[in-house]
This record gives C-alpha cells, sequence and structure tokens, in this order.
C-alpha cells in the first residue's frame, strides 16, 4: 500500500469518513502552496489535491481555472512543483494526489514523469481528460508497483462502465456528482444516491464524492454511502477570500472534519 491506501484503510478502520481537498500549485506561490499543505496536514488532512496549473483546464469551472491561469501567470511550472514535493517530503507524509492534464504528462515525456513523481514522494494521480480506454500508454509505467497510483473517476453516465473502470482500481474512486464542470454549489445530479449506491455496490474501494461540495452539510444526506469527501473551488475561495492565510486553511479542515465524522 501507499500512503493513500494506508490513511483511507486506517479511517476504514477507525469508522471515519475522508476529506480531501484541492490546492492549485503555485497560488499565490509555491512557498505559499507549501504552507498550506503543512498547515492542512497539522488539521489532519486527509489527502490533498494538488492541481498542476494547465492553460486549458477543461474539467474545471471558473474558480479553478482563474486559479490556473493566475498561478501560470506567476511562473509556475511541473519542474517547480517536482521542486516543492521534494521539499515536501523532507519533513511531510501526508498523502498528495497531482490533479493534471494529459498533456503536461505527455510534454514531460511519460515514462520520464512517473519516474519523477515516485522520485519526489507524490502518490497519486488524477488525469481527468485522459478516458479508461486511452489509459494504456501511462499504465505501462504504473503497473507492478505501489509509490504511484492513479485514480480512476465516474461519473452519474459512467453506469454501464463501472465495473469495467473500477475491477483493477486503486486507492479511491472519484465521483463526480454532477454533470459539467466543478465550482456549480451543491446542485448534485438528480440521481446521485442511486447513481453513489450502485458505485458503492460493486467498488472494492473507497468512494470519494467531489464536484460542488462546500461543507459537510452538502454531503451528510448520502454519508451513509460515500467514505468521503472532495472539496475544490468552494476551498479555493475561502483561501482567495482569507489571502491564503494557512490558520484559515487549518480551521476550515478541523472543523469540516469534525463535522463529518
Amino acid at each position: 500500500m501507499n500512503r493513500i491506501e494506508e490513511r483511507l484503510s486506517q479511517l476504514k478502520k477507525e469508522n471515519k469518513k475522508a476529506l480531501i481537498t484541492y490546492v492549485t500549485a503555485g497560488l499565490p506561490s509555491i512557498e505559499k502552496t507549501i504552507e498550506l499543505v503543512k498547515a492542512q496536514e497539522e488539521a489532519g488532512i486527509d489527502v490533498i489535491e494538488l492541481g498542476i496549473p494547465f492553460s486549458d483546464p477543461v474539467a474545471d469551472g471558473p474558480v479553478i481555472q482563474d486559479a490556473s491561469y493566475r498561478s501560470i501567470q506567476n511562473g509556475t511550472n511541473l519542474k517547480m512543483v517536482f521542486e516543492a514535493m521534494t521539499e515536501l517530503r523532507k519533513t511531510s507524509q501526508v498523502p498528495i494526489v497531482f490533479m493534471m492534464y494529459y498533456n503536461t504528462i505527455l510534454h514531460y515525456g511519460v515514462k520520464e514523469f512517473v519516474e519523477k513523481c515516485i522520485d519526489t514522494g507524490v502518490d497519486g494521480l488524477i488525469v481527468p481528460d485522459l478516458p479508461f480506454e486511452e489509459q494504456g500508454e501511462i499504465r505501462q509505467y504504473l503497473d507492478g508497483q505501489d509509490a504511484l497510483i492513479q485514480i480512476q473517476l465516474v461519473s452519474p453516465v459512467s453506469k454501464q462502465r463501472v465495473p469495467m473502470i473500477l475491477e483493477n482500481a486503486r486507492g479511491f474512486v472519484y465521483c463526480v456528482s454532477q454533470m459539467g464542470v466543478t465550482g456549480k454549489g451543491a446542485n448534485f445530479h438528480k440521481d446521485i444516491r442511486n447513481y453513489l449506491s450502485e458505485v458503492k455496490a460493486v467498488s472494492k474501494i473507497p468512494v470519494m464524492m467531489g464536484f460542488g461540495i462546500r461543507s459537510a452539510a452538502d454531503v451528510e444526506p448520502l454519508r451513509d454511502i460515500i467514505d468521503g469527501a472532495i472539496v475544490g473551488s468552494a476551498f479555493i475561495k475561502l483561501m482567495d477570500a482569507n489571502d491564503f492565510d494557512a490558520n484559515v486553511a487549518k480551521e476550515y479542515v478541523a472543523k469540516f472534519k469534525k463535522e463529518l465524522n
């Protein structure tokens, strides 16, 4: 097991739910990103999604698109994020997942990218624009090792594909709660309960719900099904409104975790 699987396994033993937050790497700076990751770790965060800025983030709504754009304007690139990971791993063992688009991986070199992730302590990858059928190129370098795993996504229209997608899935399954892009608020799919129940029935790994979640109250009606919640746009908006204050991040994570469990 890697860090993600170890953390989620421990939560299952304790009968607790997981909280995952999204942080845009390099916003407002790489140094601040490191500070925010460490602050959340102190507050008890379970997994952190580290968003790699990209010029055309097709799965993301306006909040994360803007955050990505501003980070790019700051000069953030993948090399800088890997350097930040090296720095973080000197003191931090929080599970970290890169959320990114496949063009960035291709540009770096798929084999070289996977090796660099493992070297710097990245635990997982979420690549929303890489369909299951097109994952062969990266899978050849991921299979057979535990350090770096790919997180699979499913959506409310994935019903026929869910068993195939999850057959050999690792870490957790990312359940998109609504159609469209991120950050639209808690306007979950009309069949959200049935959809999540169907995923839960076939999944051997924890089921996480993301898109539109702002607070523990948003997922309370589904708490009996899901294993955790993923917060992206709402966390970025909170940080923006509070000048990326690490103490505000800690308070939010601690409060959400308490209410979730």
